[in-house]
Parts: structure tokens; C-alpha cells; sequence
């Protein structure tokens, strides 16, 4: 998935929500083609772009937190994912019968943290 191939997607429900939350414009795909479609768009706005789990936290049955450590620099503005904030992101997957049906994807951790009330 790195590297923006989808091809292994056994993981992913059909009909998957993908969703970028924050960054240059929140944006929504569905389905397996709707998800790669959007990988592909991200990644290409992006040099080096790499992330690192960090920890995983099952919140509940039916989702799980990523969190990551990003690492890349943006094309447009040239700066630094760490410049553009911490350096620090999260992905909240939602999970039914064993498939991810829903990837939300989040660029600052503060904000997947608050969105989902585990601010302190």
C-alpha cells in the first residue's frame, strides 16, 4: 500500500469509505478503484512520502488508531510534513466481518485525537 499499489486489497471492504481529512483539501473515495484512485492522488503530493506506525489502539469492536510518525515534503509548498505541523498523523479504521469498511486518514494527530474525544 506504500507505494500506491492496491493490487493486495483482500483487507478492504468492495465498497470501502477512503477518506483524507486534512491536508491541502479534505477529499472522500469509495470502493477499491474510488481508494486507489485517491492513494495515487495523495502520493502525488508528495516527495519521499513515507509513514511509520507508531502504536496501534483498538477504541472499540469496530475500530482501530493507527498512530504514525509521516515523513515527506509537499510539492507544491516544498516544506516539510514536520513544518506543516508535528510530523505526526493517525488512520481510524473501521472494520466489519474482518474487512476495513472505512480508512480515514488524518495528516495531524491532535485533530484525529479530538475528533475521536481522547484529548485530555
Amino acid at each position: 500500500m506504500g507505494s500506491g499499489d492496491f493490487s493486495a486489497s483482500d483487507w478492504a471492504h468492495p465498497e470501502i469509505e477512503y477518506v483524507i481529512v486534512d491536508g491541502a483539501t479534505a477529499r472522500r473515495w469509495t470502493g477499491l478503484r474510488g481508494m486507489a484512485r485517491g492513494w495515487r492522488e495523495f502520493l502525488a503530493e508528495w516527495e519521499d512520502w513515507r509513514a511509520q506506525t507508531t502504536d496501534c489502539r483498538e477504541l472499540d469492536r469496530e475500530r482501530v488508531l493507527a498512530l504514525v510518525k509521516l515523513c515527506g515534503r509537499n510539492r507544491a509548498s516544498g516544506l516539510d510534513v514536520a513544518q506543516l505541523g508535528s510530523g505526526e498523523g493517525a488512520n481510524l479504521l473501521h472494520l466489519r466481518d474482518g474487512k476495513v469498511t472505512r480508512f480515514v486518514h488524518y495528516l495531524d494527530r491532535e485533530r484525529a485525537l479530538e475528533d475521536l474525544g481522547l484529548t485530555p
